[in-house]
């Protein structure tokens, strides 16, 4: 490639050439702004590869990477996010999705069929993510240099094997089954601790268990890199009629592309991997992308003695690998300890696939030009670090300090590299040192293995020696930074340096470096985290410097890590006598948990653990979603423009003048409806609401038009970029609140029917109590729905008037008729198709609606098919989530704890539509009844507020109520100062008091498992040992706390009616349709289940197998009417009856031939019988329409969670040590699938309970918006040890085949966990008190939701540090 003096000519451009899974690709004139992700899904037909997020942050597009280094003549294998990577990058690499390692046609991978084995697979959509996740760490293990595995596994550590998913999100399964299929290609893997799958049963030898599991041969090569690639010159540039890419190879070139460019005035961003994206995302396109990881002198490592210098180019995870090499060195000097402390902090930044591809450099310069809170510049900061820059064809060194503090690098600069110099020691004249380097960092942040950002990070390093006189430790010099959240950058702390450099440590001297800290590092912004953020700073200084006022003599090792100091070691003698999983202090992971039940013999398969239908099709990405069906021709893509307002009136909608050239072909509001029809974007039996704001929009985030262009980036970009005029005259100012509802009287009705009856005598039952708690309040927030898939559709117009959508919904008979409705057309011109969801929760029932309607408003105004998928942050800012509240109660109880009355008054905030938010007052008295209250009276009034409407989601109004019956027995056990277990005890139900709690739900006496789930898990759980260690623990622990606690839950459930139908086809294979929707509950495979026993009634040969020969089939409206809604944890019994009673009648049509059949021939196969019936012309399709009767349309589910904890009294980090599960399932229809339901939905509840914060401002706009700051469990929040019993009660013959509901409950149990922290910072408040010589009781206080670290660590004593140092000065 040339570049000439005043212009670029170019010679000619060069072709993009790649490989996708073996196949070879060829591109010109390629737009350099496309992604990987957007070229497979757009231009291929691979689609295992989901968007999820689209910031990198959950793992579900990830690909494996396969790229020739000509240099070392190797092959490097490395995952990373497609969504990220842009497809001009890819040049001369081989790319692997999941369909690429193995699929239906040549055979699935061993991987593939391990995940579906361990019942690892809910909804599938996350699942290829995961697969290749995994896949990349089994390449690079087999890799090394490790000893040979035995056969059957692979050379991947169990550790490394769990950590592989470490950056994927699931919002599903829980994880504990992902892990154990991760963990099952370890050689160093305990078999025994291999969870329930369905290779082996329980007892069988190593052995057998081994020969069961789907074969791995680690020297099969899976991927063969093609040879052609190896020639492809890395020089590309490419050029589209707008754009160039341009790949320099020397820092000359690059020179010359930079220094042309400047007088020219072009829009160029330099890209190594485009990781940043995920974070600053791309608001305008640029004319140039110049890639600078092929300029050898940037992606180089070098180290002399001098120190290691690192090129800007180079990947973190390389970065991490160079250094850790140094520590193979045969001396372990300071420096090497050192660099494999920064290797170690390096490794918890981001996720594996995001440091496989991101830059040091890059990470650097955000930190540097945009204020990115970076890990990396703060620990580099520590240890001297310099930088090396272009300016020009100027070069410069400068210390990375300098760096930080200048303006915003230029276009005109280039990092080029960092290095980190050796040290030098103080040597006496022996030419002994006498002093040490120590060094540490420190990182809080609420993920431990990273993928989230650190509230705080730190890096001290320090060089100590012992004083001569008093043996005691001397700081010589020292570096602290602190970087993160809130500050501009990283910052070294000065003023404590000079506080201390040449100071003899002691307390004192560490009590005055804290207080001038906490002075000095406070964030410039985000006021309600600042007390936080300075406390986490007093701790990690105190953290380092505290053992070495202790124990001096420690100095001489050098390792100081803040994990193994004296005080964090205290447990370690306790440990020995736990069985439980060691709880280490820094998580190497290793999850485990047991799984207990019964399959059931009597209906087999129903009851068997039969394999989730389709669940190896999921893993290799085959499975359709909505957004995988390819586009038909001519087809647009839309997206919402939204308001951005809470109450304002819409004068105007403008776009950007120079988007609405290129490709943005409409903008359809209200008043494109059509004559006849209705601005309806969503309906229940309790209302509707309108598809667009008409003249005001009355909140932010209400849809106010609707942009449809060529592709979902440009609709997506004119969206962003709307110009929407506001006024606001006339107006009353919005209603932002629960308060200022009851000000101005803004109420939803709540229908007499849906409103729950009082109990008992409330002022008879106050009366009799000893004690009252008045008028006491709280507050429970709001929680988003995270399903994978965000809303999505696809609208197709037809002949005559008519159209077809396709569409991820819980509800499309509902849909059907708000699209008929909109467009004026009558039902039978409408068709919705739904296969199968990628999570709803709750979140794609009455919200999926809109989405569809107006693409199918937009096909049929354009008479082209219309497609949307949402982006995530447009989701999150409308979804509405779950029903925030505010309680106020009243409770009287005797001295012995037993509860005689309690009162309540709740605001539920149900937004601007009524949505189904009438349905909560019963769900949160139904879960709070669960305690005997004596008596019950409230008032629950549902408030209209200018806020999205909420919407169901997962256990709606259930889990706050349950929430809220802990939090009183918890006050109350606190008013009394008696143990918490026994005042839950007393106050569960008897067989009596139940029957007036719960009237017509109750069930016989038999029926009610509640008192022997409690005492089964207090026995199963060693509940009272354990609670005694807790106690030994916490006595002897100063910096960690523990806590466990046993909650109890019940939960109404309600069947509804549904339609089946199942048709016997003439080879004897059986299909089913049934108006339940799968979402990853395992709806299909309990209906499969059902049909095969169903029709084995039959009797004849070969119905044994019968299961293999069913199928269920999608969801259509016009096929299979009177659907109804897939929710409320039910609709997998119901369908599974609707299709018993269909199955009937075809027995009932078969039995007459079969015998005759039998007479003749003595046996008869069942496709012989098929065949004959169809000869003789028996009506083999049967359909039928299941209403449950009044006397068993609802029931209660039972079950018990213990939940163990351990605080951090540092950082407010909470860890979930352990948690039993004991859960009533009735006669499980299939446990595998009701194991799955439990664990995932408990997870979902830990999330609500513990991490995830879904905040507004004052105008109501949702602060937390993507991954980068809404968190959900990953495999590294979840309980260590996670054990699951399934009690097979006998005694529910009005449910289908005596089976119960598993899918919402098992949520609520995660309130165990929220419990026990709160005993846990009890504990932490006691011994708070303790240090300021007070003994009183202080265990009134509250503990939020979610408990995240900052609300943990305030309750726990945001001056805590100071607090014991100044009680340790006066008891010295």
């Amino acid at each position: 490639m040339e570049v000439n003096g005043n212009a670029a000519s170019v010679i000619t451009p060069t072709s993009l050439v790649f490989c996708l899974n073996g196949e070879r690709f060829e591109l010109s004139n390629v737009d350099p702004s496309i992604t990987l992700l957007e070229f497979l899904r757009t231009h291929t037909r691979f689609k295992s590869v989901k968007l999820g997020c689209g910031e990198g942050g959950c793992g579900a597009c990830v690909v494996l990477i396969s790229k020739y280094d000509p240099v070392l003549d190797k092959v490097e294998d490395f995952t990373a996010n497609s969504c990220l990577t842009l497809l001009c990058s890819i040049h001369g690499c081989s790319i692997t999705t999941s369909e690429g390692i193995g699929n239906s046609k040549e055979g699935f991978h061993p991987i593939h069929e391990r995940v579906a084995g361990f019942h690892a697979t809910q909804c599938g959509f996350c699942t290829p993510g995961m697969c290749v996740s995994l896949f990349g760490t089994l390449v690079n293990a087999e890799k090394t240099n490790r000893p040979e595995p035995p056969s059957g596994f692979s050379k991947v550590t169990a550790s490394e094997a769990e950590k592989a998913i470490a950056g994927n999100l699931c919002r599903c399964t829980g994880y504990r089954p992902i892990a154990d299929a991760c963990k099952s290609f370890a050689a160093d893997v305990d078999m025994e601790d291999l969870g329930f799958n369905s290779f082996w049963r329980k007892g069988d030898s190593k052995d057998l268990k081994l020969s069961r599991l789907p074969q791995y041969d680690h020297h099969h090569k899976n991927i063969t890199f093609p040879m052609f690639l190896k020639e492809i010159k890395h020089d590309v540039f490419i050029a589209s009629e707008k754009h160039s890419w341009h790949s320099p190879t020397s820092l000359k070139e690059l020179q010359r592309l930079l220094e042309l460019n400047q007088a020219n005035g072009t829009r160029i961003k330099l890209v190594v991997s485009n990781t940043g994206m995920g974070y600053y995302k791309d608001k305008e396109g640029y004319d140039k992308y110049i890639d600078i990881s092929g300029i050898h002198e940037l992606s180089k490592i070098r180290k002399d003695p001098t120190g290691i210098e690192i090129g800007a180019a180079v990947t973190i995870s390389k970065a991490i690998e160079a250094l850790k090499e140094e520590s193979k060195s045969v001396f372990l000097s300071d420096f090497v300890m050192i660099l494999e402390k920064i290797a170690d902090h390096m490794g918890k930044v981001a996720s594996g696939f995001i440091r496989n591809t991101a830059s040091v450099g890059g990470n650097l310069v955000m930190a540097q030009k945009n204020n990115f809170p970076s890990d990396i510049a703060t620990i580099l900061l520590a240890v001297d670090s310099m930088v090396h820059i272009m300016t020009g064809t100027q070069f410069e060194w400068i210390a990375l300090e300098e760096f930080l503090e200048r303006p915003p690098l230029g276009l005109e600069s280039v990092l080029l590299g960092i290095k980190i110099p050796s040290l030098e020691l103080n040597k006496s004249e022996s030419s002994e040192p006498r002093s040490r380097f120590l060094f540490e960092t420190y990182r809080a942040s609420p993920r431990p293995l990273g993928n989230a950002l650190s509230y705080l990070n730190a890096a001290f390093l320090v060089e100590v020696s012992t004083c001569k006189d008093t043996g005691g430790t001397m700081i010589d010099t020292c570096r602290l930074s602190f970087g993160g959240c809130g500050n501009k950058h990283a910052i070294r702390a000065k003023n404590i340096e000079e506080l201390l450099a040449g100071n003899l440590l002691n307390v004192s001297i560490l009590y005055d470096a804290i207080n001038l800290l906490t002075a000095t590092v406070v964030p410039k912004d985000e006021a309600s985290k600042t007390a936080y953020i300075s406390s986490l700073a007093a701790g990690f200084i105190f953290q380092f410097f505290n053992p070495l006022i202790d124990s001096p003599a420690r100095i001489s090792n050098g390792y100081l890590n803040g994990y193994t100091h004296p005080h964090f070691v205290e447990a370690s003698k306790l440990k020995e006598n736990r069985k439980q999983v060691h709880h280490d202090a820094f998580p190497t992971l290793l999850s485990s948990g047991k799984q207990v039940f019964k399959a059931g013999s009597e209906y087999r398969p129903i009851g068997e653990p039969v394999m989730k239908s389709g669940a190896a099709l999921q893993a290799s990405g085959e499975a359709v979603f909505v957004d995988d069906i390819p586009s038909p021709t001519n087809c647009l893509h839309g997206t919402y423009i939204y308001s951005t307002k809470p109450l304002a009136r819409i004068k105007s909608i403008k776009l950007r003048p120079e988007l609405q050239l290129d490709g943005v072909r409409d903008i359809i509001s209200s008043k494109d409806i059509p004559n006849g029809g209705e601005n309806i974007g969503a309906k229940s039996r309790l209302g509707t609401e309108p598809l667009f704001a008409e003249e005001i929009a009355r909140c932010v985030g209400e849809r106010v038009a609707f942009v449809v262009a060529d592709t979902q980036k440009l609709a997506d970009m004119a969206a962003n970029s709307a110009i929407v005029d506001y006024n606001f005259e006339n107006l009353e100012p919005p209603i932002l609140s629960v308060e200022d509802a009851v000000e101005r009287s803004s109420f939803f009705k709540v229908p007499p029917v849906l409103y729950p009856n009082q109990v008992g005598d409330v002022p008879k039952g106050m009366a009799e109590a000893d004690h009252k708690i008045l008028s006491a309040e709280m507050k429970l927030e709001s929680q988003y729905y995270f399903y994978m898939e965000t809303q999505t559709a696809l609208a197709v117009p037809d002949e005559d008037n008519c159209i077809t959508v396709y569409s991820s919904s819980q509800c499309p008979e509902l849909m059907h008729s708000a699209i008929a409705r909109c467009l004026g057309i009558p039902e039978n011109n409408v068709r919705v198709i739904t296969r199968r969801v990628g999570g709803g929760f709750g979140g794609k029932g009455q919200k999926s609606i809109a989405p569809a309607t107006a693409c199918a408003l937009a096909a049929h105004k354009l008479q082209r098919p219309v497609r949307i998928y949402l982006n995530r942050k447009t989701d999150m800012i409308m979804a509405g989530g779950r029903h925030p509240m505010k309680i106020t109660y009243s409770v009287g109880f005797k001295n012995d704890g037993k509860i005689t009355a309690l009162e309540l008054q709740i605001l539920v905030n149900a937004g601007l539509y009524p949505d189904v938010s009438a349905i909560l007052p019963r769900n949160i008295i139904g879960a709070l009844k669960k305690y005997n209250w004596g008596a019950l009276s409230f008032g629950i009034k549902l408030c209209r507020t200018n806020n999205p409407s909420r919407s169901a989601m997962r256990g709606p109004g259930d889990v706050q109520g349950t929430y809220i019956a802990e939090a009183i027995i918890e006050n109350v056990a606190a008013t009394l100062s008696m143990d918490v277990d026994s005042v839950r005890s007393i106050n569960l139900h008897t067989y009596t008091s139940l029957k007036a709690f719960y009237e017509d739900t109750c069930g016989e006496p038999l029926e009610y498992t509640m008192p022997t789930i409690w005492n089964k898990l207090a026995v199963s759980a060693n509940y009272v040992l354990r609670a005694e260690m807790v106690k030994e623990f916490n006595r002897i622990n100063t910096w960690k706390k523990r806590g466990i606690s046993r909650v109890p839950v019940m939960y109404e459930v309600t069947l509804r009616p549904t339609p089946g139908k199942v048709s016997i086809l003439s080879d004897g294979s059986v299909v089913v349709e049934v108006g339940g929707i799968e979402l990853g509950q395992g709806l299909w495979t309990k209906v499969k289940q059902m049909t095969a026993f169903a029709l084995s009634a039959i009797q004849c040969d070969g119905t044994g197998d019968l299961l293999d020969k069913v199928r269920v089939v999608q969801s259509d409206t016009l096929g299979l009417i009177q659907g109804g809604i897939t929710a409320g944890s039910t609709t997998s019994e119901s369908s599974c009856e609707a299709v018993r009673l269909s199955c009937n009648i075809l027995v009932e049509r078969l039995k007459p031939l079969k015998e005759k059949l039998q007479e003749e021939m003595g046996s008869i196969k069942w496709e012989m019988l098929i065949l004959q019936a169809y000869l003789q012309a028996v009506n083999l399709s049967a359909s039928s329409y299941y209403v449950p009767s009044n006397n068993s349309n609802r029931y209660i589910n039972y079950g018990a969670a213990v939940s163990e904890v351990e605080i951090d009294l540092l950082t407010g980090e909470t860890r979930f040590l352990q948690t039993d599960i004991i859960y009533d399932c009735g006669q499980s229809l299939n446990p595998a699938v009701d194991l799955g339901q439990i664990e995932g939905s408990f997870i979902q509840g830990l999330g609500f309970f513990m991490l995830e914060e879904y905040e507004t401002n004052l105008d109501g706009l949702v602060l937390q918006d993507g991954t980068w700051n809404y968190k959900i469990p990953t495999i590294d929040t979840i309980p260590q040890q996670f054990n699951v019993q399934i009690l097979n009660s006998e005694h529910h013959h009005q449910r289908v085949l005596s089976s119960k509901a598993s899918g919402e409950p098992p949520l609520l149990l995660a309130a165990s966990v929220h419990c026990a922290t709160r005993a846990a910072v009890k504990e932490a408040r006691k011994q708070l008190l303790s240090w300021s010589n007070l003994d009183g009781p202080d265990s009134t206080f509250q503990l939020e939701v979610p408990a995240t670290m900052p609300v943990v660590k305030d309750l726990c004593g945001l001056d805590i540090v100071e607090r014991y140092l100044k009680w340790k000065m006066a008891n010295k």
